[in-house]
Order: C-alpha cells, then sequence, then structure tokens
C-alpha cells in the first residue's frame, strides 16, 4: 500500500513559479514509477508527466514539455514538480500517482495509487 500526500500549490501570476511535491508512505518507494496528473474545472483529468523508479527515464505532456520538470529523491520518499513560466490555462487540481509500471503513469491507465491532490491557480 502507497500512501501519497501532495504540498506547494497556490496562486500565482502568469509567468511565475512553482514547485509541488509528494511525500509518499511506504519501504518501496523506489520500485515505483511516479507522475503528476492535472485535472482543470469541468474538464477531464490529463497527464502532465513522469518518471521511472531509478529517474533514468521522464516523459511529458507537449503542453507542458521544457516548462516542468519532474524530479525524484529516493532517500526522502519524495517526487516534485518544478513549474515554469506558468500560464492560466495550468489552473487546475495537480495529483500524484505512483504505480509499479511507468507505462500505467503515462497512459494514466490501471494507475494504482493516487494522491488526493493540490490546487494550483495561475492569474492573468
Amino acid at each position: 500500500q502507497v500512501q501519497l500526500v501532495e504540498s506547494g500549490g497556490g496562486l500565482v501570476q502568469a509567468g511565475g513559479s512553482l514547485r509541488l511535491s509528494c511525500a509518499a508512505s511506504g519501504r518501496a518507494f523506489s520500485s515505483y514509477a511516479m507522475g503528476w496528473c492535472r485535472q482543470a474545472p469541468g474538464k477531464e483529468r490529463e497527464f502532465v508527466a513522469a518518471i521511472g523508479s531509478n529517474a533514468g527515464n521522464t516523459y511529458y505532456a507537449d503542453s507542458v514539455k521544457g516548462r516542468f520538470t519532474i524530479s525524484r529523491d529516493n532517500a526522502k520518499n519524495t517526487v516534485y514538480l518544478q513549474m515554469n513560466s506558468l500560464k492560466p490555462e495550468d489552473t487546475a487540481v495537480y495529483y500524484c500517482a505512483a504505480d509499479r509500471l511507468f507505462s500505467s503513469i503515462a497512459t494514466m491507465r490501471g494507475t494504482n495509487y493516487w494522491g488526493k491532490g493540490t490546487l494550483v491557480t495561475v492569474s492573468s
């Protein structure tokens, strides 16, 4: 069982930056692929970024490529999402996800574990 708790959301002006954190419970954190998804008001949840268990693989949605960076610290059981050059369309609840399979995170299919989310609001 893995429990995920996100933090770092808030209100920021367009062009600004935020760093989200996701703290995971459990001793097997380093064996899980991790990722971030988001859901804007009135829209479906969408994939944002994924990172492999040893941080060797990363994958991003086209909409955030070049602006967002996903990273992880296995010693701290934490995954991060550095978000730069934020746009109003980045406004959403951001969810942390964990799964044994990288593909499950990248496709959002059958992902085993989800956090409760943290709200990011980007003002214009």
